[in-house]
């Protein structure tokens, strides 16, 4: 089943709290992304996810069974790091060996199929590696541990454009292969909009969304025409962002979708558009 409950999980540092009161259902088989600011506390729930930390209080199950101290269910899960924490002297190649004693199921003829894909040499030591090809060799490690849950911390750190587009194929790829549960926890919101089915919001160390992307970007749209004439539609609406280019000018409208006025649009002679994730998560996260 591959569920995990977090449960009234609070983490503190001194008088810090990291996170407070998180309770949180990851159903299985689904693509999330962890979305918050800088300090929001995703990579302290990701590490508590993966016992790195202990929690003040509350638990964090999979499938009923505490992840604290538990081998066998975080042996279900694998974690991809933003730092780098592989012993530097081993070669691509060992750690993919050395991978396999931890993931039995860790399929090293994808993995090598994958580095080829990607350029990477799989006899370089991993203190050789640059910061994108670093990126690129735990992606791959990830992708072929073929682990129940397998989460993503900044994967495309140090990626040109061309590899950012082949990680995103290749995980949908591997996804729809075979499904599973990916957590990918990212700045680059734009970009990963495409792939995500749900979102996971963290402000402040308090949850404050929890939704399928698809309902989320339910709760604004996209308005544009004439300046003037964008503005008179807006009179009294919340708007959440704003672009002008001489008389042509954009807004998103933080309202229900379903409520926008075609009428009135038209009158206007204005276009409608979807929002985007990235703007919404801007608007829920400032103060």
């Amino acid at each position: 089943m591959s569920k995990i409950e977090i449960k009234g999980i609070t983490k503190e540092y001194g008088t810090t709290k990291a996170l407070d009161n998180i309770n949180l259902t990851i159903e299985p088989n689904k693509i999330y992304g962890l979305l918050g600011r800088n300090g929001a506390g995703k990579t302290t729930l990701l590490n508590l996810m993966t016992n790195k930390l202990f929690p003040n209080s509350g638990e964090i199950t999979l499938d009923g069974q505490t992840v604290f101290e538990n081998d066998k269910a975080l042996g279900r899960i694998f974690y991809m790091m933003e730092k780098n924490l592989y012993p530097l002297g081993l070669k691509v190649k060992e750690i993919f060996q050395w991978t396999k004693e931890y993931y039995p199921s860790f399929d090293t003829k994808y993995a090598n199929e994958l580095s080829a894909r990607f350029g990477l040499d799989v006899n370089k030591k991993i203190k050789a590696l640059s910061t994108g090809y670093s990126s690129i060799f735990k992606a791959i490690a990830a992708l072929a541990s073929n682990a129940d849950i397998i989460i993503f911390d900044e994967p495309i750190l140090g990626l040109d454009a061309n590899h950012r587009d082949m990680f995103y194929k290749e995980l949908i790829a591997n996804y729809s292969e075979k499904p599973k549960t990916m957590i990918i926890s990212t700045h680059l919101i734009e970009e990963v909009a495409e792939v995500l089915e749900e979102v996971i919001i963290i402000d402040k160390g308090k949850l404050i969304r929890k939704e399928s992307v698809e309902q989320l970007l339910t709760t604004a749209y996209a308005v544009s025409g004439e300046a003037s004439k964008v503005d008179e539609y807006i009179n009294g609406k919340k708007v959440i962002g704003a672009e002008t280019m001489g008389k042509f000018k954009s807004v998103v409208v933080l309202e229900d979708i379903h409520k926008k006025n075609d009428m009135l649009a038209k009158e206007l002679n204005l276009e409608f558009a979807k929002a985007e994730l990235q703007k919404l998560f801007i608007s829920l996260t400032n103060s």
